[in-house]
């Protein structure tokens, strides 16, 4: 998952506006969490009248999606507070945080409840009821999940198809977790439902509690693997994630067309949220150059920066002698 520095998805809304992702993405997570909420009551009351561990464990599952949902909420509303004194370069940075707190919440209240649940049915077995309300509450949560699954897809290809990146791999790469939260957990939504459903149909076959519990655990293995995949990507941006190699280099070039600016030295970017992108850099600055022109350079290079990829908010350019001078100093002083 490690950014390798050529996948034009790693900047996720590097390149667009700040103020689009999060409108965008708040209506994504809301419309997921809506649907997990009912989707979640109605699993629990027919996993009580079919005796279905797997559908219990669906149950956990949405639960433990609406509380992920909540979180992703709250991650949207406090990461769109302005800098302040104690925290100078904003709060972008705390979305990772509850994302990454809701990836965790997927794993305890979904993952260990489903595992735990399909051993205790195949250990001690269970009494199969009517499954009949099962089906038609998965029926009626495949629609649901589907219609919250196609509202993130929409989402992500918009930006996707913006950002010029397969879908595939904008998905993978981008930095915008909340919409990625929502579609990987929706995507194994629909596949724990199926899952579900194959138990169901196991135990009416053969009258045995056995497929049940088989899916059950496979429900909390999938959503191990959600949770595991959704942690590592926001621990990542948390630990600090440059843009992709591609507009790193556009980022210089862009900068090398500056008057007065001979040489990069030393480049570095953070995305510090999907739509903030920090920007530092030793520059070797003409040598005849005055101090109001470099001054006025550095004004200039922000600006060009900004107005070519807007995420760049934040701009910070160190006038650093050029290699050849480094190297010929020592002899000058001799």
């Amino acid at each position: 998952m490690a950014d390798n520095g050529e996948n034009p998805g790693t900047g996720a809304s590097a390149g667009n506006s700040a103020g689009t992702g999060n409108g965008e993405s708040t209506f994504t997570v809301i419309v997921a969490a809506a649907a997990n909420l009912g989707i979640a009551v109605a699993k629990a009351v027919a996993g009580v009248i079919s005796g279905s561990s797997a559908m219990l464990s669906e149950a956990a599952h949405s639960v433990a999606d609406t509380v992920t949902e909540g979180m992703l909420l709250t991650a949207l509303k406090r990461s769109e507070k302005p800098a302040d004194e104690d925290h100078p370069v904003g709060y972008a940075g705390e979305r990772y945080v509850w994302a990454m707190l809701a990836a965790v919440a997927t794993f305890v209240g979904g993952a260990v409840f489903s595992v735990y649940d399909g051993i205790h049915t195949l250990v001690h077995g269970e009494e199969l009821g009517d499954p009949l309300v099962s089906y038609i509450v998965l029926g009626v949560a495949f629609v649901l999940e589907g219609f919250s699954l196609r509202t993130g897809i929409k989402q992500v290809q918009a930006e996707a198809e913006r950002m010029k990146a397969p879908l595939s791999r904008y998905l993978r790469f981008t930095a915008d977790t909340t919409v990625k939260a929502v579609v990987m957990e929706d995507s194994a939504a629909l596949a724990g439902l199926m899952l579900a459903a194959g138990g169901l149909l196991g135990g009416q076959i053969t009258g045995s509690g056995v497929w049940d519990g088989v899916a059950s655990i496979l429900i909390g293995l999938l959503l191990v693997y959600v949770a595991w995949v959704l942690g590592r990507s926001n621990a990542e941006l948390l630990i600090g994630r440059p843009l992709p190699r591609y507009m790193r280099d556009a980022v210089r070039e862009e900068l090398l067309t500056v008057p007065h600016i001979v040489d990069v030295v030393e480049l570095t970017t953070l995305i510090q949220g999907p739509s903030e992108v920090l920007v530092a850099a030793k520059i070797d600055f003409r040598d005849v150059a005055s101090a109001e022109q470099i001054e006025w350079a550095c004004e200039d290079a922000e600006a060009q920066l900004h107005e070519r990829f807007p995420a760049i908010i934040r701009v910070y350019l160190d006038p650093t002698p050029g290699l050849g001078r480094r190297r010929a100093r020592p002899s000058e002083e001799a």
